[in-house]
């Protein structure tokens, strides 16, 4: 493998790790811009240097890669919005005030069940010029339309810090904003909201209208709404509308990576952009000019009408290089061709690297390119539909192997009929992706015929047929794997040293193999012995109670909950799979525990408790019990009181209050999210 013998992937490294190193480094801008100044004046002398002495070229190098870190760095600074002087949150506004402002639409999300949700931009705040993103909840409305992007309102509305994670190892969607630009959301109903007449008539907003007229039309000629919503993820990279059922039978049949618009869909594209306009080669510069041009133009607005996702627009950038490649009569290599594609996606938009979908996506190309030609020389078939078969389960096992350490971690399942649903839908998938794009165009002209749309909508139907039977054997999805980051990290080490054996079958190589699966195996002896802790965990659960003892890696559960729910329950799944429990057992709730010599009193909806107890060091408040909170506190003067998330919030409240009156510590777990004793 000579992956490192590019000088672009060794500056795209450079550039990655100053990304990272942004988030551990805090450097003013005014002095990034000062070291990059200074290093290159260092490189412009050490290169002149270099041509006459060898140790000047290892200077240079050196100052090379420390200025592409630094660049990594800066531009990090530089997409922080926040650092901007004009940002909203440098302005001096209280959370617990209303704001007036206004905004304009710039995203649409996936509405969860109460609210549509929309990414925005703020353009002022009581009446000063600001900037800066927001997310909007909008009340669930059948009576009123979709908010189209583009369009601007204004609003009078608390600006609130979205929820920070309320249980252990649960998603953070705070912090996931917040890479994203967004620090505050807002809620509203359509009434409060008043159009303005400005509207802001981007890019954004002409793709919206485009997928919008695409909608339209299609609907006109028929075509269902859960059709609808395939033809929008797997065209349009909108899958916003895809129901609960069918994106988990796609994830679970190990296929939802057709639900992207990715490589794959681009690289169809950009064939038939090739074939279309190949009569192009007739004319006078048509071939190397006029041709290139076109398909640049057509794939970036593609790439816009698919909202840019980190798949697409990885895709579609590499595509260009080549296209450029072939406009300049330049050769290309794929490995290149990634790399320039990271270092530009990463310099713009440096957010990316800690994006799933572009971290999975690099990663599956490169296993593509670098695992797949080794793979397909294990066997010849003679036979040209075997053939084929094995070329396409050759680059579904490669991209597997790349993707399957980091999916495993952010995921914490793998399908194991994955191999079987992609052998059968990727020989299909241009066929498919090339008839919807005609069925589109079609219906946009208003010409498209009957029975191609009802032959369309067949296919598609069949399509999610075949993914829910593969998705049904549950037996075969291996879910709540734990997965820890030195695990993927140590993955990918044994995954490069079978490569590097496969290469040179050398005494050396086998040792480097052996190393890497003792470095994986520690990071497994690792991983549990710093999850060997003990704890008692009071779980933040609307409207029911669970407690949770973990000794080692065992777990017992206190609930009351039916068994059903408990299965289901995400709070238990999250702690379980990011502690690494390796057993767990299921029981009813006591009214008292000890647990390293702490004694916990529990008080449920009746508020019978023993005033004779022996003094607990905490007391648990459960379903709304109705007490006198200062009787309870003098009688037994517990170290603290917990109330859980199956109180009535006003109960809460006025607990609290005595609370702080008696100097007693409260913890509510509606506030401040689930209560952990340690060991």
């Amino acid at each position: 493998m000579k992956l490192f013998n590019f000088t672009i992937v060794k500056l795209t490294i450079c550039l990655i790790a100053g990304i990272i190193a942004s988030y551990f480094i805090d450097i003013s801008r005014e002095i990034l811009f000062l070291l990059v100044g200074v290093i290159s004046l260092f490189l412009i002398l050490s290169y002149s240097h270099s041509k006459r002495r060898k140790k000047s070229l290892y200077t240079f190098g050196i100052l090379t890669y420390a200025i592409f870190i630094l660049i990594g760095i800066l531009s990090s600074h530089i997409y922080d919005e926040t650092n901007r002087t004009s940002h909203y949150i440098n302005s001096n506004f209280n959370t617990l005030d209303y704001q007036s402002f206004s905004f304009t639409i710039a995203k649409r999300l996936k509405p969860d069940k109460y609210n549509n949700k929309y990414i925005v931009e703020i353009q002022d705040l009581n009446d000063h010029s600001t900037s800066g993103k927001l997310l909007m909840n909008l009340k669930l409305d059948s009576l009123n339309s979709m908010l189209q992007i583009g369009d601007s309102y204004y609003v009078i509305s608390k600006l609130s810090e979205v929820i920070k994670p309320k249980n252990p190892f649960q998603f953070n969607y705070n912090a996931y904003l917040k890479q994203r630009n967004i620090h505050h959301q807002f809620f509203a109903n359509h009434t409060e909201l008043l159009k303005l007449s400005n509207t802001n008539t981007n890019i954004s907003s002409y793709a919206d209208q485009i997928r919008t007229l695409v909608n339209t039309k299609l609907k006109q000629n028929g075509f269902k709404t859960e059709t609808l919503s395939i033809i929008n993820a797997l065209i349009l990279g909108q899958r916003q509308d895809i129901s609960v059922e069918t994106y988990n039978n796609y994830v679970n049949a190990g296929s939802i990576h057709i639900l992207a618009v990715s490589g794959l869909h681009v690289g169809i594209i950009f064939i038939l952009l090739v074939f279309i306009l190949k009569p192009l080669h007739r004319i006078k510069h048509g071939k190397h000019i006029y041709k290139p041009i076109l398909i640049l133009l057509f794939l970036w607005g593609f790439a816009f009408v698919a909202g840019l996702s980190p798949s697409v627009t990885r895709a579609v950038t590499m595509f260009s290089i080549i296209t450029t490649a072939q406009f300049l009569k330049r050769p290309t290599n794929i490995i290149n061709t990634l790399s320039i594609s990271a270092f530009i996606l990463l310099l713009f938009k440096p957010i990316y690297l800690f994006d799933v979908g572009f971290q999975m996506s690099y990663l599956a190309v490169f296993a593509i390119v670098i695992i797949q030609p080794r793979l397909v020389k294990l066997w010849d078939p003679k036979n040209l539909v075997a053939n084929k078969l094995w070329e396409i389960a050759t680059v579904t096992i490669a991209a597997q192997i790349g993707v399957a350490p980091i999916s495993l971690f952010y995921f914490h399942q793998f399908p194991g009929l994955f191999f079987i649903s992609n052998l059968v839908i990727i020989p299909f998938l241009g066929a498919i992706l090339g008839f919807g794009i005609l069925i589109i165009v079609l219906a946009l002209f208003n010409i498209l015929p009957s029975f191609l749309g009802k032959s369309y909508e067949f296919l598609i139907d069949s399509l999610n047929n075949f993914v829910a039977w593969v998705a049904q054997f549950e037996s075969f999805l291996f879910r709540d794997i734990s997965f820890s980051i030195l695990q993927v990290l140590s993955s990918y080490l044994v995954i490069i040293a079978g490569l590097w054996y496969w290469n040179h079958k050398s005494a050396k190589s086998l040792q480097l193999v052996l190393m890497s699966v003792l470095v994986f195996s520690l990071s497994l002896v690792y991983d549990k012995y710093t999850s060997s802790s003990n704890e008692f965990v009071v779980f933040n659960k609307s409207r029911a109670t669970i407690l949770g003892e973990k000794t080692n890696n065992h777990f017992n559960v206190y609930h009351n909950l039916d068994s059903l729910s408990l299965k289901k329950d995400k709070a238990i799944i999250n702690y379980s799979v990011g502690n690494f429990i390796e057993s767990k057992q299921s029981k009813s709730l006591n009214s008292v525990y000890s647990f390293n010599d702490k004694i916990i009193l529990v008080i449920d909806s009746l508020g019978i408790y023993q005033s004779k107890l022996k003094q607990p060091d905490y007391i648990l408040l459960k379903d709304s019990p109705k007490l006198n909170m200062d009787r309870l506190i003098d009688s037994l003067q517990p170290k603290q009181i917990i109330a859980d998330a199956s109180n009535y919030k006003s109960y809460v409240n006025r607990w609290k209050l005595t609370c702080e009156e008696k100097n007693i510590p409260f913890h509510s777990t509606y506030e401040k999210g689930a209560f952990i004793i340690k060991d």
